[in-house]
C-alpha cells in the first residue's frame, strides 16, 4: 500500500481514518478538502483542480481522503492509486458525524442525502474505469474499518 484513495459519503470519517492509516504506515496524508475549497468556499475550477491533483498524485507515497462530489475529478487520483477505500456508512451516521462536525450548506445536505443512490454508482464506475489494478476494500461499517485497519498494525 503506497498511494491510497479514501472516498465515502461526507461525514464518514474520511479524513480520520485517513489520519490513522498515515499514523500506522507512515504514509503522508492529502486531505483534498484544504486543496480544494477556497477562502470562502468555493471550489477550484474543474480545470484547474485537475492540474493541482495530477502535481499531488505525481508523488510517489500518499493517502489522499476526499469525496468532493459532482466538483470531483476522480480519475486523476484514481489511475494512480494501488488501494481504494469506499466507506459506504449509512445515511443516519453520516449525517449524525456531519452535525457534530460543523454547520453545513444546503447543498451538503442534498448530496449526503443522495450518496447512495447518486454518487456511489458514480464512484464505483470510476473505480473500475480508472483503477482496475488497485485493491478496493468497501467497507460497510466503523467496525469493519477498524478490523481492516487493526491488520495494518
Amino acid at each position: 500500500m503506497e498511494r491510497v484513495v479514501i472516498l465515502g459519503r461526507g461525514g464518514a470519517g474520511k479524513s480520520t481514518l485517513a489520519t490513522t492509516l498515515g499514523t500506522a504506515t507512515g504514509l503522508p496524508v492529502i486531505e483534498l478538502d484544504k486543496h480544494f475549497w477556497g477562502p470562502e468556499l468555493e471550489p477550484t475550477p474543474h480545470d484547474l483542480w485537475s492540474i493541482v491533483q495530477g502535481e499531488l498524485a505525481a508523488e510517489d507515497r500518499w493517502i489522499m481522503d476526499g469525496d468532493l462530489g459532482p466538483h470531483d475529478v476522480l480519475e486523476v487520483r484514481l489511475v494512480r492509486a494501488d488501494t481504494v477505500l469506499l466507506l459506504d456508512y449509512s445515511f443516519p451516521r453520516c449525517a449524525w458525524r456531519a452535525l457534530l462536525r460543523s454547520r453545513e450548506t444546503a447543498d451538503f445536505w442534498r448530496w449526503v442525502w443522495s450518496w447512495r443512490r447518486r454518487s456511489r454508482p458514480l464512484l464505483q464506475k470510476a473505480i473500475a474505469a480508472h483503477a482496475g489494478n488497485a485493491r478496493l476494500h468497501v467497507f460497510r461499517s466503523p467496525r469493519a474499518t477498524a478490523r481492516f485497519v487493526a491488520r495494518l498494525s
